[in-house]
């Protein structure tokens, strides 16, 4: 299954510059697994030291927040497109 993958700016050096790739996976883990083998360092900057997301990065499977689907359990097929946001604060 071949996911497309939007990268974030502030991790594209992880990427080779790359603002989209493309991952084989069926749900969320194994997509960020995945990414950690093609893209060696980006896991610890999506996952805590347990391998939970960390708080300030939103997932989107097709523009649908994983939060309120099964978070890093939520299944992918072939086609959907996912995007890895990091939080932004401010005033």
């Amino acid at each position: 299954m071949s996911i497309k993958v939007r990268i974030p700016t502030p991790l594209q050096k992880l990427t080779q510059d790359k603002a989209e790739v493309e991952v084989e996976a069926g749900d969320i883990k194994e997509l960020i697994d995945n990414l950690e083998k093609s893209f060696p360092g980006i896991k610890e900057r999506l996952c805590d030291e347990k391998g939970i997301l960390r708080r300030f990065i939103n997932i989107y499977v097709n523009e649908e927040d994983i939060r309120f689907l099964q978070r890093d359990n939520t299944l992918i097929k072939d086609g959907d497109e996912v995007s890895i946001i990091p939080a932004i604060a401010g005033g």
